[in-house]
Parts: structure tokens; C-alpha cells; sequence
């Protein structure tokens, strides 16, 4: 099973798992950007399915939302269906309006406090008619409208070509210790009965996998291999392989499975997914300045049987790496000790650090946040402005804190809760613990810490000194006890964590994203 990060990278997925029970309602109107992939169809091949995807930079729902796709200038090429049986109709040839059948809520997407929003309306079914010929091409203009007049539109490219069929080798198993090197061998196969005509790989590694060549037709991501393009020519029945020198990280948690895969996809195909990144501006990986990475023929040729299997699925491979030997984690709380007069507003950063010596990585299809902090508000106390990973256990004065799903080992990763000091109370405690139970949907809590005496910090108030404490608006409000404090960023995920490596390749979403909420006032 394709990991989601490479599920989003080829289709834009469905909307993603990580979903609060309801959306929160933004304070301003987001700002909503529309997208629909591009498409190359075969003569004879089955329809495609397309989803309108709606990227924000804020939570928000749409109400009364319809959908129009004009497809005139393919009207003799394509036709455009419902394919999920909602409302639709056709007020001309080459027009098709459809109506949700509920409101459409925009969320956030992985990693957690990403500040990228996003959900898809109803799929449609795109299909090639009698007419069609190679070479045909055309627009599709897709639009929306929703109450309050909220509207947008994106123009995709739809393209008849051939139909071929790449074919992934089998799953292969290694095993190394943390900063051990290895080979592992790149399969690809003509399943078809047409010459392929070059192709692309694109790859999802896990945050331990580190690419150690720098190939000239292959993309990077610091250490992380992205992508790859071949010119070579496949003939029907052929299996081409090439090698991949891998490494493992030195801060691989062990013993851990650590996982890659790599999709095959046609020329055509990654200028379908990718042709919006050019033009958005997003960022790119980085191409490699060594020689070309080449394949050569592997013996044995394919039994015509098994070419005739043209069925999805058969695109990929992958491998695992058994990470062998101990290497663990230390996550240290970090507390915060503050001052201020009654009705004064302070800020305490707090969280935790990871001493490593391993990286924690629980980047997977269902978003598990990595562990779990709970802070507990010093008496006296009020929170008016929380972190959007955090709710309030009822009940309680204690907050539940989620998160990313990866913690990089040496990283320390705050959060800034904003306290009224309604009494000033000496010596007023309260406390932060990480890895902190937690019967939650994105997981438990990580329950190894090789180092649990330091999983619990405080967080102490008492009263300003003469001459201050009137309020910290941009300022920390205290000393940690990790030593300095790093906004958690996700910078680490960029590549592993789904919406990163989307960003990586396609740039699909990421042109109006750049701002980042993560707080929300709360009193």
C-alpha cells in the first residue's frame, strides 16, 4: 500500500483524515484558490476521475456550493459525468453544473498546524468519445460559486494519447544498522502491449532514507530523493533496473522498519501533476550535478501473460529497511517562568525538546501525532490565546496538546499560550508533560522515552517587578528549561509528510500559503 504522501503526489488525493469534528469558522473570509488536475487520456482506456480541490488559508465552509465544468472546446473529444450521483445538469452541449449536497468544510490538511486547509467537492467522471483522436487536446474550465458570493475558477489541460502500461518490480527487504549504507535495486517493467517512450519515477522515502548520489536527471530535497526522469525507451516485456545507494540516518530510531516507494508514471502524466508548479511559483527541489542515473536491462523477460494485466496498482514499488541495533529518544519538557501585575497578559513558550539521540518519526496514512503535551495553567490564571493543536480537557484547566509527526532529534519544539494573570498569586505553579496519556484519534502517546525523569516542567508565575509586567505582546514571557525555544515549523516534513512533498513537486495549493495560523483566542 502506496504510503499517503505518494498517494496525494499522484492524484491530489481525497481530502485528508485529519479532520476536528467541525470546522472552525474563519474570523475573516479565507482566501480560497481552486484546482483541478490536468489529464491525458488513452483512446480505448477507462474514464479518469477528477475532483475540484479547494485550497485555503484559513478554516472555513462553503455553503451552496456548484460546480460548472466547460469542456465546449473538447465537446466532440470528452464527456464530463457525475460520478458520485450527485445533482447535475446540462444547460448547453459541453456544460455540466453540478450542486453539493452538503456544505463543503475546508481543513486542515497534515502536518499538524500546516495552515493549510483543503477539501475536494464531488468527483466527476471524464471520459474520451468515439471522436477523439491522438493528439487531440483542449481546456476544461472549472468554476465554483457558494453563498456570500464566494467564487473562483482554474483552467485545466486535457490531452488523447497512447496508452501504455508501466509496471513496478517486487517489494525487496534490507536491513542496516542506524548511519549504515546500502544498495537497493530500482525495477521497472513494459506490462503492455505499446513501446514506453520514457518515463518518470517519483519517490516517497521515509525522513531516515537519505539518497547519497546526486543524479543530473533526478530531483532533491536536501538528502531526500524526489524524482527521476528517464529517456530510456521500454520495448513490450522488458524489465529495466538501475541501483540507488541509500544510507540511514544516524538519528534513525532502531529497531524501527523504515520504508520507500517509487511510482512510474509516464512523461505525460508528471506534466499533468506537475505543470502548476512552474506557474505558481512554488518551490522546487533541486536537481542533482553528478552523471545521469541509467538503467540497463534486467535478465529475463516478462511472460506475455502477465502484460495483459493492465489494472491499477501495478505502478510502484517499493522497499523496507529493517533498522537494526537500539537507538532511542529522549523528549524533555520545557516549562516557563513569568512575570506580571494582576490583569497583565504574558506569554509562556513552552513544549519540549527531543535530546535524541534518534529522530521520532510517526509520519503515516493516519496522521499520528508523534506524542502528546499537556500543559496545566498556574492558579490564577486565564488562557486567552491557545495554540490550534490544543483543546481544553473539560472539566479541567489542563490543555491537550498534539504534535507534528516528526520530531527531529536536537529540535525543540514550543508552543505560545497567552496567560491573563487574574490574581497574582506567589509562586504560582502550573506544569507541562510531555508524552502525556492521551485517548485520542491521532494516537497515544510515544511510551518509550528512554529518559522519563525530565518528561514533566514547570510553569511558575508571580508578580512583576517595579517598573514592569504590564503585558509581553511579542515577547516569550520567561525562560525555558530546554535552553532556547524553536517555532515549530514542520520544516523537517517538508519532504515526508504528505502536504511537503506535494509542494516539492507539484507547488498544487501552496501559492496562497505562506501564512501561517497558530493560535486562536480562546477568551
Amino acid at each position: 500500500m502506496l504510503k499517503h504522501s505518494l498517494r496525494w503526489l499522484t492524484g491530489l488525493g481525497a481530502a485528508g483524515a485529519l479532520v476536528a469534528a467541525s470546522a472552525t469558522p474563519a474570523v475573516a473570509a479565507a482566501t480560497i484558490e481552486p484546482y483541478f488536475q490536468d489529464t491525458t487520456l488513452a483512446v480505448g482506456a477507462t474514464p479518469t476521475t477528477r475532483a475540484l480541490f479547494l485550497y485555503a488559508d484559513e478554516p472555513t465552509v462553503l455553503k451552496d456550493v456548484s460546480v460548472r465544468y466547460d469542456y465546449r472546446s473538447l465537446a466532440s473529444e470528452i464527456t464530463v459525468t457525475p460520478a458520485e450521483g450527485q445533482k447535475c445538469t446540462a444547460p448547453e452541449p459541453g456544460v455540466l453544473v453540478c450542486t453539493e449536497p452538503a456544505d463543503v468544510a475546508l481543513y486542515e490538511m497534515p502536518p499538524l498546524g500546516s495552515g493549510i486547509y483543503r477539501n475536494a467537492a464531488k468527483q466527476v467522471r471524464i471520459a474520451l468519445t468515439e471522436g477523439a483522436q491522438l493528439g487531440d487536446s483542449g481546456d476544461v474550465a472549472v468554476s465554483y460559486e457558494a453563498a456570500g458570493g464566494r467564487r473562483g475558477s482554474y483552467t485545466s489541460r486535457v490531452r488523447v494519447g497512447e496508452g501504455v502500461d508501466l509496471a513496478g518490480g517486487p517489494f525487496t527487504d534490507f536491513s542496516s544498522k542506524p548511519g549504515g549504507k546500502l544498495t537497493v535495486p530500482l525495477v521497472v517493467a513494459n506490462a503492455g502491449d505499446k513501446a514506453v517512450s520514457g518515463f518518470v519515477a517519483v519517490f516517497d522515502f521515509s525522513y531516515s532514507i537519505r539518497a547519497k548520489d546526486r543524479f543530473s536527471n533526478c530531483r532533491y530535497a536536501d538528502d531526500h530523493l524526489v524524482s527521476c526522469q528517464f529517456d530510456e525507451d521500454i520495448p513490450v516485456g522488458t524489465r529495466l533496473v538501475a541501483t540507488l545507494n541509500l544510507e540511514l540516518a544516524t538519528d534513525t530510531y532502531a529497531p524501527t522498519n523504515q520504508s520507500g516507494y517509487a511510482q512510474f508514471m509516464t512523461v505525460a502524466d508528471f506534466e499533468d501533476l506537475t505543470r502548476v508548479r512552474a506557474a505558481v511559483g512554488a518551490r522546487t527541489a533541486t536537481p542533482g550535478s553528478g552523471p545521469k542515473l541509467t538503467l540497463t536491462e534486467a535478465p529475463g523477460r516478462m511472460r506475455q501473460a502477465a502484460q495483459t494485466d493492465v489494472g491499477p496498482g501495478n505502478d510502484y514499488t517499493g522497499w523496507t529497511i529493517k533498522a537494526t541495533g537500539t537507538n532511542g529518544t529522549d523528549l524533555a519538557a520545557i516549562g516557563a517562568t513569568l512575570k506580571g501585575t494582576a490583569g497583565a497578559v504574558v506569554t509562556a513558550a513552552v513544549g519540549f525538546r527531543n535530546n535524541g539521540p534518534a529522530t521520532l518519526d510517526r509520519t503515516n496514512a493516519d496522521y499520528e501525532a508523534a506524542t502528546h503535551t499537556v500543559v496545566e495553567l498556574p492558579p490564577g490564571t486565564t488562557a486567552v490565546e491557545i495554540p490550534d493543536t490544543c483543546q481544553l480537557r473539560p472539566g479541567t484547566r489542563t490543555y491537550q496538546c498534539a504534535s507534528e509527526m516528526l520530531l527531529v532529534a536536537g529540535q525543540t519544539y514550543t508552543m505560545k499560550f497567552r496567560l491573563r494573570i487574574d490574581k497574582v498569586i506567589a509562586n504560582a505553579q502550573g506544569a507541562v508533560r510531555v508524552n502525556a496519556p492521551c485517548e485520542c484519534p491521532p494516537g497515544d502517546s510515544f511510551q518509550d522515552d528512554i529518559k522519563p525523569a525530565n518528561d514533566k516542567a514547570t510553569i511558575v508565575v508571580n508578580a512583576a517587578q517595579s517598573g514592569g509586567g504590564h503585558g509581553d505582546d511579542d515577547d516569550d514571557g520567561g525562560e525555558g528549561g530546554g535552553g532556547g525555544s524553536l517555532p515549530i515549523t514542520g520544516a523537517p516534513t517538508t519532504v515526508i509528510a504528505g502536504i511537503g512533498a506535494l509542494l516539492l513537486v507539484t507547488g498544487a495549493g501552496c501559492y496562497l500559503l505562506a501564512r501561517r495560523r497558530s493560535s486562536r483566542i480562546v477568551a
